[in-house]
């Protein structure tokens, strides 16, 4: 994959002596033990009931955690962060003097200290397929980088989805995928909505997931999926004539027929992640 701008994330930072511990007692993964130097980790904040508010990276860099955090949810996080504050010694703060951008390493120009040297860089830890990801000063990446289709055409050929694919409240962090996308600790202490997704873990009530249609057409960004004329899930997004669903699988297994989604055939595929 080229080197790419995704300039539809931005880096909220956390610094002071209590940042990970206040992280930690927040997210879906593991700050403490399971961040490393040169590392990142996928994770989500949780409403209480387990269902997804914002996905987003985590990096260390510049003295502070580095959130990685869709742009357009960047002023809920920073705002739902600062409300957990309370009397945590912790600064939280937008850093938009930082970009986010992937696969640097493979720019033409990195001779003799690569782009992704200058900055903080690592691999995305959900699918090695997706590359790297680097967050670096504006000034310092290189100018003209491509924006952000190239990557998100990977993503979607490779079944992952984030940010705006979920929502805000929509989805339970398992039915999403979050354990198979390495999102999900289950041996690290409590944070919001951490009940509700160790039960449904244990006891395997995790019965939807989301799946890519594609389609001849372009499809609508919502509406319901149907198989044989029962409805075996509804569309969260759609990228043209592509689209994510969220699916019941046993729905799945005991239909049979055309799959349409708003009266158009259209082909259902399960990511390889996923199974």
């Amino acid at each position: 994959m080229k080197p790419a701008l995704l300039d539809d994330r931005a880096i909220i930072a956390i610094s002071g002596s209590e940042a990970r511990d206040f992280l930690q007692g927040l997210v879906t993964n593991d700050v403490v033990e399971g961040l490393a130097p040169g590392t990142g980790l996928y994770t989500a904040l949780l409403s209480p009931q387990g269902k997804i508010l914002i996905d987003f990276f985590v990096t260390e860099g510049d003295g502070a955690l580095l959130l990685d955090c869709a742009r357009a949810s960047r002023d809920a996080l920073l705002k739902k962060l600062k409300m957990y504050k309370l009397r945590a010694k912790v600064d939280i703060e937008a850093r938009d003097q930082l970009a986010v951008c992937s696969n640097l390493q493979d720019h033409p120009e990195n001779r003799p200290v690569t782009y992704a040297d200058r900055a903080v860089t690592y691999p995305d830890p959900r699918l090695e397929a997706l590359g790297m990801r680097s967050i670096g000063a504006i000034a310092e990446m290189p100018a003209n980088l491509p924006g952000p289709s190239a990557y998100h055409a990977m993503r979607l050929a490779l079944g992952v989805p984030e940010a705006g694919d979920f929502g805000s409240e929509k989805i339970f962090a398992l039915d999403a995928g979050l354990e198979e996308l390495h999102g999900v600790s289950f041996t690290k202490g409590c944070y919001v909505g951490q009940e509700l997704t160790s039960r449904m873990k244990h006891r395997a009530t995790a019965r939807k997931r989301i799946v890519t249609i594609t389609a001849q057409a372009d499809l609508p960004a919502s509406g319901p999926v149907t198989r044989g004329g029962s409805e075996i899930g509804e569309i969260l997004s759609a990228y043209g004539s592509i689209a994510f669903v969220l699916v019941r699988l046993d729905r799945l297994a005991e239909t049979q027929g055309e799959i349409t989604a708003a009266s158009i055939p259209v082909a259902l595929t399960r990511p390889a992640w996923l199974l």
